[in-house]
């Protein structure tokens, strides 16, 4: 199933560079910040309702929140650099953020990077340059 999970996300994801390239054509990233933080509300509301529970654990709860501040804190940027940027330059920018994921995983939590996986960062790499020039 996460297959099917990961291409609804891309999707959405997908959507979500394209609404709010046509919002910053019409409010600053400030007030699109805010207004895609009530429409992410909304989603947490109805998560609320499905019947979540509450889960308490220090360790996991830190990192939910410095996720949620950096995640929050990149959408910022990101809806900054829509307001003069083209939408399809810096959603090909921004949608490398694995690669910062990638980095962190080996260097910290020891994951292992392939051969493959490897010519697929320089690749991407080769492909942001592409997109931005």
């Amino acid at each position: 199933m996460w297959i099917y999970y990961s291409l609804i996300a891309l999707l959405l994801w997908g959507l979500w560079g394209f609404f709010a390239k046509i919002a910053s054509n019409y409010i600053g990233y400030q007030a699109v910040y805010l207004w895609g933080s009530l429409g992410a509300l909304m989603i947490t509301i109805f998560t609320i309702l499905q019947g979540f529970r509450f889960e308490f654990h220090t360790e996991g709860i830190i990192y939910a929140l410095l996720a949620g501040l950096t995640g929050g804190g990149g959408v910022i940027f990101f809806y900054y650099a829509m307001k003069d940027g083209k939408a399809s330059v810096v959603v090909t920018i921004t949608a490398l953020y694995p690669l910062i994921t990638i980095l962190m995983s080996s260097l910290i939590l020891k994951e292992e990077i392939s051969l493959r996986q490897a010519a697929g960062i320089i690749f991407a790499l080769i492909a942001m340059a592409l997109m931005a020039g």
